[in-house]
C-alpha cells in the first residue's frame, strides 16, 4: 500500500474511535436505537481499519520461496474479511436493532444530545472523507487515467487498492448514516413519530449491507486475479506500437499481485536471430517499465514454444 493510502486508513481509524465513543455515550443516555446502530456502525469501521492495517503489514513481507512475487495480495484477503465479517454482520445486527425498536417504540429522551453528537461525528467523518477523497483524486489521475478525472464508481471498478476505496465507501456511508440518524431523531422527538428511530436504524442497516456488498464484489474480483485498468493497458500497447513491435507481440497479459505490484507476460512471434531477440526483449522491457513504476516483472514467451537458439 502506498503511504498515502496508509494515511487514509489511519485518519479513518482515529476519527471512528472518537466518533464511536461519543455515539455510545449518547445512545446510553437517550435510549435511541438509531444512535446505538450508528455506534455499532462506527465500531465496525474501527474494526475495518484494524483489519486493513493487518493486511498492510502482511503485504509488505519480502518475497520468499513460497511467494516469489511477494505477499501483495494479502491486502485483498483482509479487505474481503472486512466486507464479510464486519460490514455485513454489522448490517444484519442493525436491522435486528431497528426491528426491536419498532416492536417497542418510544421517544428519544435527549434529542439535543443526540443531534450534538451527530454534528460532531459529521465533522470527524467529513475530515476523514476529505483525506480519502484527496488521495483518491491523486491516485486516479496517476494510475487510472493519467491526467484525467475519473468518477468514483469507475475508480472503484478499476482501482487495485482496496484500502483506499474501502475507506472512501465507509466514510461516505458513515456521513449518509449520520444524516439518517439525525432525521430519525428529529422525527421521533419533535414530530411525534416514535417509530422513526427504528425506521432510521433499519435504513442504516440496509446502508451497511449495500456498502459491504459493494466492497465484497470489488474485492472478490481482485482476489480472482485482475488485469491492469483498461487505460493503463492501452498505454502499454501504445508503447509497443511506438517501438514498432506491435506485429511481433501476439499477446500482452497483465496481472495485479497487489496494489503496487504488476506482472506482465509478453507473447512474441519468434524471430530468426538469438541476439536480435535478446535486444528486442530488452527494449520492450525498458519501454513497458517506463509506463508505470508498479511493474515488477516482465516475462517473455514465444508462441511457437521457444526463442531461436543461441550460437
Amino acid at each position: 500500500m502506498a503511504d498515502g493510502s496508509r494515511k487514509v486508513v489511519y485518519a479513518a481509524l482515529i476519527g471512528n474511535l472518537l466518533v464511536a465513543a461519543a455515539k455510545y455515550t449518547a445512545a446510553a443516555l437517550s435510549g435511541s436505537s438509531a444512535m446505538l446502530t450508528e455506534a455499532i456502525h462506527s465500531t465496525s469501521d474501527c474494526t475495518n481499519q484494524l483489519l486493513l492495517l493487518i493486511g498492510v503489514r502482511r503485504q509488505k513481507r519480502p518475497p520468499d520461496d513460497s511467494h516469489p512475487f511477494g505477499y501483495g495480495m494479502e491486502i485483498y484477503f483482509w479487505t474481503f474479511v472486512v466486507a464479510v465479517l464486519v460490514l455485513l454482520a454489522g448490517g444484519v445486527y442493525s436491522l435486528y436493532q431497528g426491528y426491536t425498536q419498532l416492536s417497542d417504540a418510544h421517544q428519544i429522551r435527549t434529542p439535543v444530545l443526540n443531534l450534538a453528537v451527530l454534528c460532531l461525528a459529521a465533522l470527524f467523518e467529513g475530515g476523514s472523507f476529505a483525506v480519502g477523497y484527496r488521495q483518491y483524486r491523486k491516485v486516479a489521475s496517476r494510475h487510472v487515467i493519467p491526467g484525467q478525472a475519473v468518477g468514483l464508481l469507475q475508480f472503484i471498478k478499476w482501482s487495485k487498492d482496496p484500502s483506499l476505496y474501502e475507506s472512501l465507501l465507509e466514510d461516505g456511508a458513515a456521513l449518509v448514516g449520520i444524516g439518517i440518524a439525525a432525521a430519525g431523531t428529529v422525527a421521533s422527538a419533535y414530530l411525534d413519530w416514535p417509530r422513526a428511530d427504528g425506521v432510521a436504524s433499519i435504513a442504516i442497516g440496509l446502508l451497511l449491507l449495500l456498502n459491504g456488498t459493494a466492497i465484497l464484489i470489488a474485492t472478490r474480483s481482485l482476489i480472482a486475479g485482475e488485469a491492469v485498468a483498461p487505460p493503463l493497458l492501452r498505454d502499454l500497447w501504445k508503447a509497443a506500437d511506438t517501438g514498432g513491435w506491435s506485429e511481433r507481440i501476439v499477446r500482452l497479459q497483465t496481472l495485479h499481485l497487489g496494489p503496487d505490484c504488476i506482472l506482465i507476460a509478453v507473447n512474441l512471434r519468434a524471430g530468426s536471430e538469438y541476439r536480435e531477440e535478446r535486444e528486442l526483449q530488452s527494449q520492450i522491457d525498458w519501454r513497458l517499465r517506463a509506463i508505470d513504476d508498479r511493474i515488477v516483472e516482465i516475462l517473455f514467451r514465444y508462441d511457437d514454444g521457444a526463442p531461436p537458439d543461441g550460437d
